[in-house]
């Protein structure tokens, strides 16, 4: 997929490491607004990288982000779609049967107050109001990104060097209908270099 396969990315939306220990991800809503920012550390195979989410850029997708990240959803996944010059995509779960909560429950969409930089991640969509649990981290500026929706929740503030060491050799080629429905067995058996979460937290303010 190129491009324009971002606003298809919900179909299969705009994500993985097998471990009996994940948590379970059935969306929910947490407790308590979603603080002006916070920050997320991002355990990998390839080490550690932080992204610092803001409330004011994209309300509803940092509240989404949150909701994920207090579900564990991005635990054991793997950065399945890292084209060099463009993105680098994750938000599809390691257990096949843990997207559909979600992809139940899309978000309204956000206005774009800021730009698809260097180091921005924003949501995945397939056109308007379909954002679920896809992001991608711009591995270059990619303004072209803002006319069309995508609307930044954060950006990375360290270890941007690990991002972009993520392994990028299968390209566009992993089929993203076949992650969203065999998850990780399929990804770990065609695709066994692809880099991966290991853990995604919060971090205490």
């Amino acid at each position: 997929m190129r491009i324009s396969s971002l606003i298809a990315l919900a179909a299969m939306p705009l994500l993985c490491m097998c471990s009996s220990k994940a948590p379970a991800p059935p969306p929910q809503v947490i407790q308590g607004q979603t603080p002006d920012s916070f920050r997320v550390a991002f355990e990998t195979t390839k080490g550690r990288f932080v992204v610092q989410a803001y409330r004011g850029w994209a309300p509803r997708g940092a509240e989404r982000f949150r909701d994920l990240l207090e579900a564990g959803f991005f635990d054991n996944e793997k950065f399945f779609r890292v084209v060099p010059g463009f993105m680098a995509q994750f938000g599809l779960a390691s257990e096949a049967r843990w997207n559909q909560p979600w992809d139940s429950k899309p978000i309204p969409d956000d206005s774009v107050k800021g730009t698809n930089a260097r180091g921005v991640v924003s949501f995945a969509t397939m056109g308007p109001n379909t954002r679920t649990h896809q992001l991608f981290i711009n591995l270059v500026d990619n303004p072209r990104l803002d006319a069309m929706g995508f609307a930044p929740i954060g950006r990375v503030i360290e270890g941007m060097s690990v991002v972009d060491s993520l392994y990028n050799g299968y390209g566009e080629d992993p089929n993203q209908g076949f992650i969203q429905s065999l998850g990780n067995v399929y990804l770990e058996r065609s695709y066994p270099k692809l880099d991966g979460i290991k853990t995604a937290r919060i971090l205490a303010p």
